[in-house]
C-alpha cells in the first residue's frame, strides 16, 4: 500500500491522482488510496461475515448474544454453540483462507501467471495424496495406523505438500527456475498426485475410502480448538517471515538479467518464496483438507480491486479469509440440515472463474 519515492530537491510534492505523498524527516513515501480502501473494505466484509457465521445456524443467536458470549457472558447453551461449535470452526476457516490467499498471491507474483496456484501446481493434491494414503491404510495396518490417522494426519498432509513442491522445483530446475517450465512440471505433478489419490481410493476399504473422500472435499466440520491452535501458531510464525521476504517480489517481475543487476539472487529468492508459499498451502490443506480455487481466485480478485501491478499480499490474505468464511456460512445455512463441505462451495464459485481466466488469457495471447 506504500511505495518509496525520490522527490527532486526543491520540487514541490505533487499530488498524483489516487496517491497521497507523505514525508517523515528525510523519508518520503506515497500512500496509495485504492489498495487501502480495498483492504479496509475486505476487513469490514470479513468482520460482517464472521459475525454472521457465529450467529446464524440451526440454533440462531442474536448479534448481541454473540458479543455477550465472546466477552464471558451468555447462558450455557449460547456458550456451547458459540465457543465450542462455531468459533473454532470459523477461526479455522479464517486462518486457512488467509494462508491460501497469501500462498496464491506469492505463487502468481513469482511465476507471473494468473493461472499459477498451489492447486494447479500439485502442492495441495500432493498433501491430499499423502493424507489419503494414511486414511485408506488405517483399517489394514491396525491400531497404530489408526492413531497416526487421527493424530498425525495434518503432519502427513503437510509433509506431502512440501515434498511435492520440492520435487516440482527440482524437476523444473535447469540452471535456474523458468516460470513456464515450472507451470508445466506442476501441472504434470498435479495429474500424477490426483491419479495416485484415485488409485489409493480404489484399493482401500469402502469405509476408509469414504472417510478419505470427506477429507478430500475440504471441510470445516468438527473443527475444534485442537485444530485452531496449531494452524494459528504456525501462521503466526510463517506469515511475518513470508511478508518480510516478499521485498524481492518487485524485482522478480523483471527478467532474470535485470533482477541480477538489481542485486537480487534470482534462484534463491524465487525458490525461497515458492517454498514459503508451498508451506502455507500445505498447512492450510493439513488443517481443513484441499479447499479448491481459493488460492487461484482471491489474488486475482484482490489485484483487480486494489489496482496494483501484482497481487497484493495482505489484501489477498483478507479476501481469502473472507471467501472461506463466507463459503462456510453458505454451506451451514443455505441448505437447511444438509451441511455441505466448504470445498464444494468454493469449487462451485471458483470453477466459472477459472474458465473466465482461461478465456481471458487465451485472448491476451491471441492479441
Amino acid at each position: 500500500m506504500t511505495e518509496s519515492v525520490r522527490t527532486p530537491v526543491g520540487a514541490p510534492a505533487a499530488r498524483v491522482r489516487g496517491r497521497v505523498p507523505l514525508r517523515v524527516g528525510p523519508v518520503s513515501t506515497v500512500l496509495r488510496l485504492r489498495p487501502l480502501v480495498a483492504l479496509l473494505g475486505g476487513l469490514a466484509g470479513l468482520l460482517l461475515v464472521f459475525a454472521c457465521d457465529l450467529a446464524l445456524g440451526d440454533y440462531p443467536i442474536s448479534p448481541l448474544g454473540v458479543l455477550r458470549t465472546l466477552f464471558g457472558g451468555g447462558d450455557a447453551g449460547e456458550r456451547l454453540v458459540v465457543l465450542q461449535l462455531r468459533l473454532p470452526r470459523a477461526l479455522t476457516g479464517l486462518l486457512v483462507g488467509a494462508a491460501l490467499g497469501l500462498s496464491g498471491a506469492i505463487t502468481q507474483a513469482v511465476v507471473r501467471n494468473p493461472l499459477a496456484s498451489p492447486d494447479l501446481l500439485g502442492v495441495t493434491t500432493g498433501a491430499g495424496a499423502a493424507a489419503t494414503a494414511v486414511i485408506v491404510t488405517s483399517g489394514t495396518l491396525g491400531g497404530i495406523s489408526g492413531v497416526v490417522a487421527s493424530l498425525g494426519l495434518p503432519l502427513v498432509a503437510l509433509g506431502g505438500g512440501i515434498v511435492t513442491a520440492v520435487l516440482v522445483g527440482l524437476l523444473a530446475y535447469r540452471g535456474g527456475v523458468d516460470s513456464f517450465r515450472l507451470v508445466l512440471v506442476g501441472i504434470g505433478m498435479n495429474a500424477l498426485t490426483v491419479n495416485a489419490t484415485l488409485w489409493l481410493l480404489t484399493i482401500g476399504e469402502t469405509q476408509d475410502a469414504g472417510r478419505a473422500m470427506v477429507w478430500l472435499t475440504g471441510s470445516l466440520n468438527a473443527r475444534d480448538w485442537d485444530n485452531v491452535v496449531p494452524v494459528g501458531l504456525a501462521l503466526l510464525v510463517l506469515v511475518p517471515l513470508t511478508l518480510l521476504g516478499s521485498h524481492a517480489l518487485g524485482a522478480l517481475q523483471f527478467d532474470d538479467d535485470t533482477v541480477r543487476e538489481l542485486g537480487v539472487p534470482v534462484n534463491i529468492a524465487r525458490g525461497a518464496l515458492l517454498l514459503g508459499a508451498a508451506v502455507l498451502a500445505s498447512l492450510a490443506t493439513a488443517a481443513a483438507g484441499p479447499i479448491a480455487f481459493v488460492a487461484l481466485a482471491t489474488p486475482q480478485i484482490a489485484l483487480r480491486t486494489a489496482g496494483t501491478p501484482r497481487p497484493p499480499l495482505v489484501v489477498s490474505m483478507v479476501f481469502g479469509a473472507l471467501l472461506v468464511v463466507g463459503a462456510d456460512l453458505v454451506s451451514r445455512t443455505l441448505f437447511g440440515s444438509l451441511q455441505l463441505p466448504v470445498g464444494i462451495v468454493t469449487a462451485a464459485l471458483g470453477a466459472p472463474y477459472l474458465i473466465y481466466l482461461l478465456v481471458h488469457r487465451y485472448r491476451e495471447v491471441q492479441t
